[in-house]
């Protein structure tokens, strides 16, 4: 067997001030044929795990590009169209292969292309037409007709946080060797569930549906299931929650699972999103909790959703209220992280930090800050899998403690702040700039973990996000979009 493997991906966030392009996936992650010789971290995992997999079978190994980019606004067209092709000149020049792996995102919009997928998808089947076709997929993915009907295999994460990588990058490669060795003739078929929110897995309801639909795998014939949660800040004709499933030969079976995961995903519409408070009311909750820390979400200004990570909304109406004993980040500041490292540990001076990406970071804050800790080369885990931090500065001001770099990316873990030497334990309240997947690190430490609806680029009012290519038949723009 001859296996060819690839990555590229971003979540395109259509109403982000910040373009992606080239200096985006340099700072993210990007190499051309050697990803699997560097180490394994969140982006790269999938690649080691199929490399791995693929020799230990002994079989042999192309790899080829992997790029990866934080989330933000579109991809500059020719970027886009520079990877795409550089992933097809070596797949050309693999000459016949079995199969084919791609670590994707499944919602890269790039000027010119609103499908990037399905486009390097389609691309791969007419020069592959027989080979096996897999796509590794964030939920938060639009799955569109062109991946369906092109790729032979397609598996999203199942975990919100995605703390499931590798898991399902095991899983794909054994479904994909399984099709390639003749064992299963795998069909797709998806159902549009016709909701546009966020659903988080750690709990409730939609910890139970990932439960029921992992345990649903074993019946006969089922070989995969997955939910597309879909990117509810990507402007795409097809963005929002579609169920998918794969099943061995059998198109009326798949068509069947995804009907029925689609419907009862419906059936759960009112229980499965976060409850949201504003600012005010968050504050109010957090002081009136006697145990700490209490964990504040600013989810409007998560860098993993495609937003700056420098809005200064929340920490400004902490500075109003004179709160202390605030841990928050981490904000995206380079300008503010260069002054901090000239300066050097133990410096006070005045600083101006975040507010720089527009009106959704809001106005800047003017504080008289203390250097506290600066440090280079960190990382922070999410799930099994680790990210890199770039340079990290703390910085005290007003008996808070803030958190900034020059690497924009959202807050997983609480090492964020102990690697600085900031104890949370002894932190009333801890700000963490994301939407959710700070739930895996910070929910065992927090006494109250509250999602604030903050302003921001991604604020969660799902019923009036502005779209231009959606239509709004979609729950819960309308109480009965099946009607």
């Amino acid at each position: 067997m001859k296996v060819f493997i690839a990555g590229l991906s971003t979540e395109t966030n259509s109403f982000s001030p910040l373009p992606t392009g080239i200096l985006s996936f340099t700072e993210g992650s990007l190499h051309h044929g050697d990803a699997t010789s560097d180490v394994e971290h969140y982006w790269t995992a999938p690649l080691h795990i199929w490399r791995r997999r693929a020799e230990a079978n002994g079989w042999q190994v192309i790899e080829s590009l992997s790029a990866h980019a934080q989330p933000a606004g579109p991809t500059v067209g020719s970027i886009y169209e520079g990877f795409r092709d550089e992933i097809l000149t070596d797949l050309r020049a693999a000459g016949p292969v079995d199969i084919i792996l791609f670590a994707l995102h499944g919602a890269m919009i790039a000027d010119g292309y609103d499908d990037c997928e399905g486009d390097l998808i389609s691309h791969c089947r007419a020069i592959a037409p027989d080979a096996v076709i897999g796509g590794l997929l964030d939920p938060h993915c639009h799955l569109t007709d062109a991946m369906l009907n092109d790729a032979t295999l397609l598996i999203a994460f199942k975990e919100y946080p995605h703390i499931d990588v590798p898991q399902r990058a095991e899983e794909l490669f054994s479904l994909a060797a399984d099709t390639a060795e003749g064992r299963i003739k795998p069909v797709m078929r998806d159902y549009d569930c016709r909701m546009i929110v966020a659903m988080p897995t750690p709990s409730g309801a939609m910890r139970k549906f990932v439960d029921d639909m992992t345990a649903r795998e074993s019946q006969p014939g089922i070989l995969s299931l997955s939910l597309a949660h879909g990117f509810p800040w990507g402007d795409h004709p097809k963005t929002g929650a579609r169920a998918f499933a794969i099943c061995d030969g059998d198109a009326d079976l798949a068509e069947a699972e995804a009907t029925r995961l689609g419907q009862t995903l419906f059936s759960l519409r009112h229980d499965v999103g976060s409850n949201y408070v504003d600012i005010a009311q968050a504050l109010d909750m957090a002081e009136a909790e006697s145990k700490g820390p209490v964990v504040l979400a600013d989810t409007a200004d998560n860098a993993g959703g495609g937003a700056p990570s420098d809005a200064t909304f929340l920490l400004r109406a902490i500075l109003e209220r004179g709160i202390t004993s605030v841990a928050t980040g981490i904000f995206w500041d380079p300008v503010a992280v260069r002054i901090c490292r000239e300066a050097g540990e133990g410096a006070t001076l005045p600083l101006r930090i975040g507010g720089k990406c527009g009106p959704m970071s809001g106005d800047p804050l003017d504080l008289n800050v203390t250097i506290r800790k600066c440090m280079s080369g960190l990382s922070q885990l999410f799930g099994e899998l680790s990210a890199p931090l770039g340079e990290m500065v703390w910085i005290e001001a007003d008996g808070i403690d803030i958190v900034i770099n020059d690497m924009r990316t959202q807050t997983f873990h609480p090492m964020v702040f102990e690697q600085l030497g900031i104890d949370l334990s002894k932190r009333h309240i801890v700000c963490v700039k994301s939407s959710n997947h700070y739930q895996a690190g910070f929910n065992p430490i927090a006494s109250l973990v509250i999602p604030v609806a903050t302003p921001g680029a991604i604020t969660p009012d799902f019923a009036n996000i502005p779209y231009k290519n959606r239509t709004k038949n979609y729950w819960p723009a309308i109480e009965d979009p099946f009607a």
